[in-house]
């Protein structure tokens, strides 16, 4: 027995063109099959001398117990109904076909458990043809065991041929009934467990493309973040040192010279750094090509870059070094490296930089001051928007904005785990 639909009762899909059109060919091929039945159980003489006077009569009764299966995924209780009572009647008038009336309404039964989403009008439906047949079975029992007549079956005993003949009967009608009402109900759950499969994959795939578009979207920003940290730093200072050469060209060649110089030096160093990343990119992250991480050891050398291209910049390391993860590593050096571009560019030609690396028992932090003017950055660009996106990115906190005093405040703190003595 099916349990009450919920208060949000799932239904199974509707029956597709296919279904209709293999429905139709069931139904004619039962058609054929029912009107040879007839024939030759007239022939066989199924029910001796009584029964319905010739084959037209077979022929009513083929077509109104076979049409209706031709709709019966799309009016399954009408139609399971109406194939039972055409077999009643059928029966009842003793028409000589036996075999496909069974078959049609085993399939009405069927249908309507397979196929009907009110799970208690499917229940009540198919009871009701139950209950009614055996009812039926009982008339017809009770009317041939009283009937005046020495034919058929002896009825002698308490448990005479004939009573056996109908004990077989009523066994096999239970077993036929409760058959297709378990059928039907368990082809019902099948497809509810298909279409919700279905969807799941459905869900699934949409899930799958959504999750690739974001990764190739977090890749185009990790990549966009990468050139503009490599490209700005050195770029700003080939801008200042060109500066410098052609303010200089006339009255102190050999100044211009080596301004130039650095020109070309960070050129190289900046086409040397895109040669990393490009590696780095086409290398499984399995594997990293050697030299291609950047690390905290290189800060002493970006601070004297910064130096050599007119931002005196200090710098101080507090604490003992500790190993740290090369996310957080190379996080912390870009950042760095974009405080101090960013310095370069906008805090003036007379500002001093300073920076401060701090190890601590359960953190690293990072500060990057200068002494200029900071009203130009007070619209975030990109280069702020990746050091928030490499701060989160390490797990750490930053913190971005002009100083009360004066000048430009960059600040980064990233927990790290602490380390197990041996």
């Amino acid at each position: 027995m099916s349990a009450p639909p919920s208060a949000e009762p799932r239904r199974r899909p509707a029956p597709t063109a296919r279904d209709r059109r293999n429905d139709l060919w069931l139904a004619a091929g039962l058609l054929l099959c029912a009107i040879l039945s007839a024939a030759l159980g007239s022939v066989a003489g199924v029910y001796g001398t009584d029964t319905a006077q010739g084959l037209g009569w077979a022929l009513v009764y083929s077509v109104a117990l076979t049409a209706p299966l031709a709709l019966r995924r799309r009016f399954p209780e009408l139609v399971g109904v109406t194939v039972a009572v055409v077999f009643f009647v059928g029966v009842t008038l003793r028409i000589p076909e036996i075999y496909v009336g069974n078959i049609a309404v085993f399939i009405g039964m069927y249908t309507i458990g397979a196929w009907v989403d009110d799970r208690r009008r499917a229940m009540y439906v198919r009871i009701g043809i139950i209950v009614g047949m055996f009812v039926w079975l009982l008339v017809t029992t009770f009317r041939s065991a009283t009937a005046d007549t020495e034919e058929g079956l002896s009825r002698e005993g308490l448990f005479s041929p004939f009573v056996a003949f109908m004990l077989i009967q009523f066994l096999i009608n239970a077993a036929f009934f409760g058959g297709a009402y378990y059928m039907g109900d368990r082809a019902y759950a099948s497809a509810l467990e298909r279409a919700t499969l279905e969807e799941r994959t459905r869900e699934l795939e949409r899930e799958r493309e959504v999750t690739a578009a974001q990764a190739v979207a977090l890749d185009r920003v990790r990549i966009a973040r990468e050139l503009h940290d490599v490209v700005a730093h050195h770029v700003s200072a080939m801008g200042v040192q060109a500066g410098a050469a052609r303010a200089v060209m006339d009255r102190d060649p050999d100044a211009a010279r080596a301004a130039l110089l650095g020109v070309e030096a960070s050129s190289r160093t900046a086409l040397a750094e895109l040669r990393q990343l490009l590696e780095t990119l086409r290398t499984s992250t399995a594997e990293t090509p050697s030299g291609s991480i950047l690390s905290l050891g290189g800060l002493e050398e970006l601070v004297a870059h910064a130096n050599a291209n007119g931002l005196p910049t200090t710098l101080t390391i507090v604490g003992e070094p500790q190993p740290l993860p090369d996310l957080v590593q190379v996080n912390v050096y870009r950042i760095a490296q974009e405080a101090l571009t960013n310095a370069r560019r906008h805090a003036g030609t007379d500002a001093t930089a300073d920076m401060r690396l701090r190890y601590g028992g359960d953190a690293i932090e990072l500060e990057v001051t200068d002494t200029g003017r900071a009203s130009a950055l007070h619209r975030p660009g990109l280069g702020i928007v990746g050091m928030r996106e490499r701060a989160i990115a390490s797990g750490g906190a930053i913190e971005i904005g002009p100083r009360a005093r004066g000048g430009f405040l960059v600040r980064l703190r990233v927990p790290v785990a602490e380390r197990v003595e041996p």
